[in-house]
């Protein structure tokens, strides 16, 4: 394609595309942000990346300039043809998918290796996150970096004594190392969220031996789930969980958001 590539707001005009609340989608416009955000995972020439719900394609017009290959899944088919004239600009490198990206089958249409990017929209962030970070490992993927909430940024890379720190951080970070990329500020996007943004970077770490995954699941939400109540009193539906407690160095008194990843580790293993 010749020249300067179509501005995206013009795409989104041409198309009479808006950002739906219900869909969780806000759209960011800028070319140097959206360069930055693709850089993040490291150099992509040659490398297949995952998006979720591109939009109008703005990043992944970005990963495409990156020399990406894009396997792309958007649920909302008002977006198909801007993305099918993208799609057409770049043979071979891009790939739509029209679907829920709770349904597919990402690894079968990504491949093994592939980096995830994305833009996540915000109704469906999580769920999505927990996905990538269960079994089996070590994952499909090579790293994530996603944008969320910047609350749940925080959430994610949390640690312990910290406000925020609680499941999803010992979900993020007994087998992973999380860490918060970049912050995006809220008028990056259209339409302006109501809350600041931040991209997390994920890469999959080495898994602790002997340690069940919905063993750790069971302990965190039962630990959790009672914050504010001592572990002695949140683990006790759990059998064992009190009589092992001491003999892991673990203050049953001790409330769940000063127990370390490691800790919670320590007792999954030993309950399995």
């Amino acid at each position: 394609m010749s020249g300067a590539p179509e501005p995206l707001r013009d795409v989104i005009a041409r198309h009479g595309l808006q950002a739906t609340k219900s869909l969780g989608q806000n759209f960011i416009l800028d070319r140097q942000l959206l360069a930055r955000i693709a850089a993040i995972p490291g150099a992509l020439g040659g490398a297949t990346v995952y998006e979720v719900g591109p939009g109008p394609g703005g990043l992944t017009r970005a990963l495409l300039d990156a020399g990406a290959k894009v396997v792309a899944v958007e649920r909302d088919r008002r977006c198909l043809p801007a993305l099918a004239e993208l799609e057409a600009d770049h043979p071979h490198r891009l790939r739509v998918i029209s679907g829920d990206a709770l349904e597919v089958n990402e690894r079968h249409e990504a491949g093994d290796g592939a980096h995830i990017v994305a833009n996540l929209p915000y109704n469906v962030g999580t769920a999505l996150l927990l996905r990538w970070l269960g079994d089996p490992w070590p994952p499909w993927w090579s790293s994530l970096t996603l944008m969320f909430q910047r609350e749940v940024a925080e959430r994610i890379v949390a640690a312990p004594g910290t406000e925020h720190y609680g499941r999803l951080a010992v979900a993020s970070q007994w087998r992973a190392t999380p860490r918060i990329a970049m912050a995006v500020h809220r008028s990056s996007f259209v339409p302006p969220p109501k809350v600041a943004s931040a991209v997390v970077h994920i890469i999959p770490g080495a898994e602790p031996s002997g340690v069940r995954l919905e063993v750790l699941e069971r302990v965190t939400a039962a630990a959790f789930g009672q914050r504010r109540k001592m572990l002695r009193s949140s683990l006790k539906s759990i059998p064992g969980a009190l009589d092992l407690l001491p003999t892991l160095g673990i203050d049953p008194e001790r409330r769940a958001e000063t127990v370390s990843v490691e800790d919670f580790v320590a007792l999954a293993k030993a309950l399995a």
